[in-house]
């Protein structure tokens, strides 16, 4: 059972969360790219003495960690994003006459007009649902070329995983994955698409997803080496 502590421990450092876990073997520091913060997760028992004397040891250890991170991205008049391999500026037009939010890929623009003083939480909406497009259809063209059937196609916020897929078809992407290159993306859509001939990493497995994907080595390398980036966005 896992459970997070209702409140951080007085003497801990703001970017250490610390939780509990009763199947935990051994004191683990987790980065969590996306909060900036490291998540330390103690097995049963282990005192918050030891924990806080853990985290001071490992404290150089993390500060580098965290200031190799890229500044966080948000998505405001100005900004760059990448989507799907293309670069593109967010240009935002405020008109309080209007009752709704629109925006619009226009060459190299995210066009946003809006009443909101700031449509950031729109903007990421309209995102969400350029992803689960072009991910359901990217999966969908994969499945029929070995003649497997989806079930259903979920996109979520995840942290841990890009992608997952259920014993009964499900599959379940991260919505992050708009801002990775296409090959990386292929990637991903790519492996969980052969997790429905092999729930598993045997060498068949990787044998199917390489065959799925239009650029292998490049994918997994970009996603392995740089898919944490995917996080500063919004």
């Amino acid at each position: 059972m896992i459970k997070l502590l209702k409140s951080n421990p007085p003497d801990f450092p703001d970017h250490v969360v610390v939780k509990r876990n009763g199947r935990a073997r051994r004191m683990a520091l987790r980065l969590d790219t996306k909060a900036r913060a490291f998540t330390l997760t103690l097995p049963k028992g282990t005192s918050l003495k030891r924990a806080h004397k853990f985290a001071q040891e490992h404290e150089e250890w993390m500060q580098g960690k965290l200031s190799k991170l890229a500044p966080p991205i948000v998505f405001e008049h100005g900004a760059r994003i990448p989507l799907f391999g293309q670069l593109r500026r967010i240009n935002i037009e405020h008109d309080s006459s209007l009752k709704q939010t629109s925006i619009i890929l226009k060459n190299k623009e995210i066009l946003v007009r809006s009443y909101l003083d700031n449509p950031a939480p729109r903007i990421k909406r309209y995102l969400k649902k350029e992803a689960k497009a072009r991910l359901s259809t990217l999966a969908h063209e994969k499945a029929a070329t070995i003649g497997k059937h989806i079930n259903e196609i979920r996109v979520r916020d995840t942290k841990t995983r890009w992608g997952s897929c259920t014993e009964d078809g499900n599959l379940n992407f991260s919505w992050r994955l708009i801002f990775a290159p296409h090959e990386a993306l292929d990637y991903v859509v790519a492996h969980e698409v052969a997790h429905l001939v092999h729930l598993d990493h045997s060498k068949e497995f990787w044998s199917v997803c390489r065959k799925l994907s239009d650029d292998f080595v490049e994918g997994k390398y970009w996603m392995n080496e740089h898919g944490r980036e995917l996080m500063r966005y919004g």
